[in-house]
């Protein structure tokens, strides 16, 4: 009898410390209070942001941010310079996905912004194409005009392609123009070599176009997510939130594989066979490691060296 009194009274004791700590729980997030009305992210699909197309067809964020009374929306702001804006105006919280190369300038004018977790990286999936076959390597690009988006992990794999080769970018005329009219300049013989990255380097290899380069080696194409530090202060449970979608999608992503490709061909229109071959270029590991702040830090020397950026920052100061 005197044991099983202490078994019930053990029982007991354990019920009322499992319930007082999830009491406690309830009324910690009880205390907190959004600052916002509503939390906004970006939503980039190109290159082949595999993540987002998941969580924005499952409806993750919508579902997360359920919990604290407050609606989700997207924003289809890509440039990397308008996201940065954006953040800086306070009409949206959250980057999912945007170019290292573009905190930097960001940060270096001054900008509150801060890096939560990396998005990807992907040094594969960014390429220089030619139409002529001969040029194979830094010293073949001397004098040769070639096209693509400046201030870009393309822009920047150029320079470290021609850097490999004893060559700056003074020993080229570069011209800086978007993916599709870089593509449509090399095939109409405009320009002798053109950089391209995602469903569009695919296509223009399938096209026969002469691959130079790609960025293994020369560039890690680091992109990450990021918030400013103000909106982390006042909301870290949003951003919690944030970064707990991130990993669930991921692990999602491994364990319903055929799912999460057709997501990706159905809202890209690519076909089956093509994401299948470019997902594989995409390590998609959210976690900040020591090499993700040196290539970052690379990243940086050459906006300096470009006159892309006038100032250097504190790489170190820009994660959390």
């Amino acid at each position: 009898m005197k044991k099983s009194v202490f078994m019930l009274i053990a029982m007991v004791l354990t019920l009322l410390l499992v319930v007082g700590c999830g009491g406690e729980k309830q009324e910690k997030k009880a205390e907190y209070k959004p600052t916002v009305k509503k939390v906004v992210a970006t939503y980039v699909q190109a290159p082949l942001n595999v993540p987002s197309i998941v969580q924005k067809e499952r409806k993750s964020f919508e579902d997360a941010y359920k919990a604290y009374n407050l609606p989700f929306e997207y924003s289809t702001i890509t440039s990397g310079a308008d996201q940065t804006a954006a953040l800086a105006s306070g009409d949206i919280q959250l980057l999912n996905c945007v170019g290292g190369s573009s905190v930097l300038i960001s940060a270096a004018a001054g900008a509150d912004i801060k890096i939560i977790s990396v998005y990807a990286n992907a040094p594969k999936a960014f390429k220089l194409f030619s139409k002529d076959d001969n040029i194979k390597n830094p010293a073949d690009l001397k004098g040769k005009t070639i096209a693509g988006p400046k201030g870009t992990i393309l822009h920047e794999l150029l320079a470290a392609y021609l850097k490999k080769g004893g060559l700056s970018m003074k020993d080229v005329k570069f011209v800086s123009m978007g993916l599709p009219a870089a593509r449509a300049a090399v095939e109409a013989g405009k320009v002798d070599a053109a950089l391209q990255a995602g469903p569009l380097a695919y296509t223009a290899e399938k096209a026969g176009l002469h691959i130079v380069t790609n960025g293994e080696g020369l560039v890690s194409g680091l992109t990450v997510t990021a918030t400013s530090s103000k909106f982390y202060k006042e909301n870290k449970p949003l951003v919690d939130e944030f970064l707990k979608v991130q990993k669930s999608t991921l692990k999602y992503m491994q364990e319903n594989k055929a799912e999460a490709m057709k997501m990706t061909a159905k809202a890209t229109q690519l076909k089956p066979e093509a994401v299948e071959a470019m997902y594989p270029l995409y390590d998609f590991n959210p976690e900040i490691k020591d090499i993700t702040k040196q290539n970052l830090k690379e990243t940086q020397e050459f906006l300096v060296s470009a006159g892309i950026m006038q100032k250097k920052v504190d790489v170190d100061k820009l994660f959390f």
